[in-house]
């Protein structure tokens, strides 16, 4: 078995082929969904499955590595394989994906002299660790070796970001000593200085964009007369940020159009063919002037929606693809089942103050810290402190900020700062011997872009009255993973506070979840955390796959930061809505 790039033409066994392909992030989607997900890409008339690879879900912790449920990349490979599918892998290390951190691991930011992205010798002994590690799944699997992989990719888009040459060469240079022997490609920006920023030689040049081939075309067609024309990233939609006005949505006639213009010029992988979802903290980020967080929808208005239903856009590819493929296409595969269970009651409260100390023990600092330097990558944390004389409406102000914080003096909550606040600043006031806290929120980091390092939580001087530095505080880490440690006493008075419910199931289906009574938190559905929900919207309800309820009693719980809008009630519904 071989496959080659002869030319300017792809080459599997002796014979010419058009890659016409789908992205599925198989650690956004269930593995139950996998097999339904495959039927319904080869019924479109695709060929190729196209992955990312999330590093920061494999190794969440430095040298633990994980390759179970929907981490195991091995099983998503094979099960593409039994559907006759090609295999397209893009490991990284970095993958941007609109994924936190673009997925690198949080804990870089830890290490001593780290800088990414580039030939830097701390970074670079941790990415090659992870490739080994990850290789060793896929090395298996390669076309060489009988399996599926056609291709990988080396870094991602690098062309928007930097322009060190000498690691990206040594990035090529180790896929190869790790045992990679298909070819290699890079993805990049269609300008021409995204492309002599971000190729390198030995790997084959492939360009992202959503429209207008010829003219994207343009800058490659000059530089790599004789390489295939790929768009390894032909963007069907769009991701939406929290506070966004609409969900972004595209033109299935006006993308088909597009589709079919790149199949006459060469190959394609569709992004996406399921966007999936951000499950728990695992949203990004984009942030230029203002700091723009992903919702928990990755939904993308893809070809298959966040569930995998069928679209109107997946039919007018369908159409459009089956006339550059031999034969008649499978048929259609139904939609999975949906069914609105109804409203539960959330009848159990529990304070967030008097909880704090059973989800967390406090650690002293004179001044408080980024999240990072407290070992803590995603969540919340909770800075404490006792102030030592009266103050009569003082600012309290912070130097940098990730990414929103609400402060209480004694539990009450006086108010919100966000990064986006044209001042990091409240005014302050209180007396001696009251207890100041500050609750911040870590929000996503970058996936893309040059301020893809900026910590989480207190990252700079935190001044309190005159710009004084206030010192003697007690952080708490709360990566709220542990929330079976939560007393429900009913003893709730402010406003942040966790609530717990519980509904029975007879069969499991998917469904959807509203949290319209709610303002801003996140939710647990039988301790998985689906992630995210804030009333500024565009997302209105959070997907609840089918593999996530039992038979029987199931446990609901909610963290709400803002304080609720009505009764603790919610609903599940048999449709999304994402605005």
């Amino acid at each position: 078995m071989k496959f080659e790039i002869v030319n300017n033409k792809f080459v599997k066994d002796g014979k010419e082929i058009k890659i016409i392909s789908g992205a599925v992030h198989y650690f956004r989607n269930m593995p139950d969904t996998w097999d339904d997900i495959f039927c319904k890409l080869k019924a479109m008339g695709c060929n190729t499955v196209e992955t990312y690879c999330a590093w920061n879900m494999h190794e969440k912790q430095p040298d633990v590595f994980d390759f179970t449920l929907n981490l195991d990349i091995a099983n998503f490979i094979k099960k593409a394989s039994a559907h006759g599918l090609m295999v397209i892998v893009r490991p990284g290390p970095y993958i941007c994906a609109e994924w936190e951190f673009g997925g690198l691991p949080w804990w870089l930011q830890t290490e001593k002299d780290m800088e990414i992205r580039c030939n830097n010798p701390a970074y670079m002994k941790r990415f090659t660790n992870y490739l080994s590690h990850m290789f060793d799944q896929i090395r298996p699997l390669l076309f060489t070796n009988g399996g599926p992989i056609i291709m990988l990719q080396c870094e991602n888009e690098y062309g928007y970001y930097g322009d060190d040459k000498d690691y990206l060469n040594n990035l090529y240079k180790i896929y190869r000593e790790l045992g990679i022997d298909v070819p290699l490609f890079t993805s990049d920006g269609t300008s021409k200085t995204n492309l002599l920023d971000g190729t390198i030689d030995g790997c084959l040049a492939t360009l992202n964009f959503g429209s207008r081939v010829e003219e994207n075309f343009a800058a490659h067609d000059e530089l790599y007369p004789d390489m295939p024309k790929m768009c390894m990233e032909m963007w069907c939609g769009w991701f939406d940020a929290w506070g966004d006005s609409e969900h972004h949505t595209t033109s299935a006639s006006d993308y088909a159009k597009v589709v079919d213009d790149m199949l006459k010029r060469g190959s394609m992988n569709i992004y996406m063919f399921i966007g999936g979802t951000n499950f728990g903290f695992t949203s990004g980020a984009n942030h230029y002037e203002k700091f723009a967080p992903d919702v928990t929808s990755y939904d993308y208005d893809a070809v298959l929606s966040e569930c995998g239903d069928i679209t109107p856009k997946y039919l007018a590819l369908r159409e459009v693809i089956s006339k550059y493929v031999d034969g008649d296409l499978p048929k259609i595969p139904n939609n999975r089942q949906k069914v609105a269970y109804g409203k539960v009651k959330l009848t159990e409260e529990g304070s967030f103050f008097n909880n704090i100390d059973n989800l967390s023990k406090p650690v002293f600092s004179s001044v408080p810290k980024c999240m990072e330097e407290y070992g803590q990558g995603y969540g919340y944390i909770a800075y404490t402190t006792t102030l030592n004389r009266d103050y009569d409406n003082e600012p309290l102000f912070f130097e940098s900020l990730g990414d929103r914080a609400q402060i209480y003096v004694n539990k009450n909550l006086i108010g919100i700062v966000y990064v986006n606040d044209d001042e990091l600043k409240l005014n302050v006031s209180a007396k001696k011997g009251d207890t100041l806290t500050i609750l911040v929120e870590n929000m996503g980091r970058a996936n893309f872009g040059p301020k893809m390092m900026r910590k989480k939580g207190i990252a700079g001087r935190c001044l309190l009255g005159e710009n004084k530095i206030h010192f003697n505080w007690q952080v708490y880490t709360l990566p709220m993973d542990n929330l079976d440690k939560v007393k429900f006493n009913n003893d709730a008075t402010e406003p942040t506070r966790f609530y717990r419910g519980y509904f029975e199931v007879d069969k499991a289906y998917d469904t959807f979840l509203t949290t319209d009574n709610f303002k801003k938190g996140f939710v647990t559905i039988n301790g998985f955390n689906l992630g995210r929900y804030w009333e500024i919207g565009p997302q209105k309800s959070l997907y609840v796959p089918a593999s996530l309820l039992k038979q029987g009693k199931n446990e609901i719980i909610i963290f709400e930061t803002d304080g609720i809008k009505g009764e603790s009630v919610v609903e599940f519904v048999d449709h999304p809505t994402l605005g």
